[in-house]
């Protein structure tokens, strides 16, 4: 380290800052602050107060960021989170997930079938 160079190290390369992670995951520090307000994503405090994250936390943000993908609210996430980490299903804890996956599929098939019907509308209306 040379005298220009403050960055503080505790010679644990597998500790990241906010924006380290926020540069890996490419979600911003300000998502990730959120991450943590809904006990998403939990950093450890330098005595300065600074978050610091492991390497795990990569994939934990990736992990959320896949299932706000997949429509699930910051509360619907935080108790199968764990178990999606552990990869073991807890005496059906993954329950919710696979609800909101039948959601899904039924509100999938309603908007297949409302397709459908505009098709056959366009039809119609293409013939007169």
């Amino acid at each position: 380290m040379t005298a220009v160079d403050i960055r503080v190290t505790s010679g644990d390369e597998d500790v990241l800052s906010i924006g380290e992670l926020s540069s890996r995951t490419r979600v911003s520090p300000r998502s990730l602050r959120y991450y943590e307000e809904q006990s998403l994503l939990t950093p450890r405090r330098t005595a300065a107060g600074h978050r610091r994250f492991d390497a795990e936390a990569v994939d934990r943000v990736l992990l959320v960021q896949r299932l706000f993908a997949a429509g699930l609210s910051s509360t619907e996430i935080a108790p199968v989170l764990p178990v999606l980490l552990c990869a073991h299903d807890s005496a059906g804890s993954l329950a919710a997930l696979r609800s909101h996956r039948e959601r899904l599929a039924k509100k999938i098939a309603r908007l297949h079938d409302t397709a459908e019907i505009l098709d056959e509308i366009l039809e119609e209306h293409e013939r007169s």
